[in-house]
């Protein structure tokens, strides 16, 4: 099989602008309106939702790569960095380094890029690591590299990069197309589009020993706040993580051709529920806030603890409902104190229930609402 980058034309990918059309359009369309509600926050709703977004874009983008990190560890992080009430003691490093790495993003994104961006970004990713030869430059084994599943008795190849000897020379001409093609420049591209070349043309050169993946969903990223001026803090990487698999088969299915029209089309879907999912977030934040508030002064420690874990299950809500057993296993308490603890909540308003007896579940009473806008929303695309 031959790559995409071993075709002559590389890397003049080709598309269907009409097939896109829409979905730029859409794109300024909701952009627009996750502009207005941010500026409706006070400022501590506005900081809110800054490190509630890129706690989770922190978290989900390394989840994508099957790396599993702290989210209080990421989120004492961002808040110290902010300047907000947080105690930096403990945090980890590879929660500390993610976490710079998007603060970095969030604040440079007008910035054009540049290869000492590139060379910041992963160091701060993969500082620490002693298991890498390159941090903090492009790769230079001689060893193909290779993006490989199964077992290594029979893997299966589903990439193999350029070399590392022609690396500096690909990153060269992806430095010069990405800044030639933002937002008022001669050759300015579409911003899904620009967005989702980006993070193709990146990923398949795939310039580093790792975190590849990372800094390209962070490329795309920058493009899109590039286009609208300010950071996006849309779900993009909390999106592509519900559903991993259909990623991962997007980006092979488009590894060896450079007709990218399928890519773009899956990409700008993706963008667009990102968007979405981020105006559903931003509302279950202030939800969120404006809940305990109201609740905090009429319940005691147990019954703070229980609500405050089910927000944190975020707007899909607590898997499965929140049984009498899960309130016991939080609270540590017992069968009595639960019932009783439960029916009070319900008695304020705090929660609703489904079922009966054993089967009975409770939920947060107003994030019903969220979610039903959100879907609504959803629906009428």
């Amino acid at each position: 099989m031959n790559w995409n980058w071993e075709n002559e034309n590389w890397p003049e990918f080709a598309y269907d602008q009409l097939a896109l059309r829409a979905f730029e359009e859409s794109f300024i369309k909701n952009s627009g309106i996750l502009l207005g509600v941010c500026r409706h926050l006070d400022r501590d709703e506005q900081n809110i939702v800054r490190v509630n977004f890129l706690s989770e874009e922190t978290l989900k983008t390394s989840e994508i790569e099957g790396e599993y990190l702290d989210r209080e560890s990421i989120q004492s992080s961002i808040r110290f960095h902010f300047g907000l009430q947080s105690d930096r003691r403990g945090i980890k490093p590879a929660e500390l380094g993610v976490s710079e790495m998007m603060i970095d993003l969030y604040e440079t994104f007008a910035e054009p890029l540049t290869h000492n961006t590139l060379w910041r970004w992963q160091k701060m990713l993969c500082g620490g690591r002693r298991d890498l030869k390159d941090t903090g430059c492009y790769r230079s084994h001689t060893d193909p590299t290779q993006i490989v599943s199964g077992s290594v008795y029979e893997p299966k190849i589903h990439f193999v990069a350029p070399p590392s000897s022609s690396v500096e020379i690909e990153m060269d001409r992806f430095m010069r197309w990405f800044n030639a093609s933002a937002p008022s420049q001669g050759s300015a591209l579409p911003t899904l589009t620009r967005a989702g070349i980006a993070h193709l043309h990146f990923v398949s050169i795939h310039p580093f020993e790792d975190g590849n993946g990372r800094l390209a969903r962070a490329l795309a990223e920058k493009s899109l706040a590039q286009a609208v001026g300010h950071p996006t803090l849309i779900a993009l990487s909390q999106t592509i993580n519900k559903a991993r698999k259909e990623y991962y088969k997007a980006l092979e299915q488009n590894s060896s051709t450079l007709d990218i029209t399928a890519w773009l089309v899956y990409f700008s879907k993706t963008v667009l529920a990102a968007q979405v999912s981020a105006l559903q977030m931003i509302e279950f934040i202030i939800l969120k806030g404006k809940f305990l508030t109201r609740f905090e002064s009429q319940i005691n420690n147990r019954q703070l603890k229980v609500l405050v874990r089910m927000f944190e299950a975020g707007p899909e809500g607590f898997k499965g409902g929140l049984s009498a057993a899960n309130y016991m296993s939080i609270t540590k308490t017992s069968s009595a104190t639960t019932t009783r603890d439960l029916k009070d909540l319900v008695a304020k308003g705090a929660l609703t229930t489904t079922g009966q007896r054993k089967h009975t579940r409770y939920d947060l009473k107003q994030l019903d609402a969220v979610c039903l806008r959100a879907t609504h929303r959803q629906a009428t695309k």
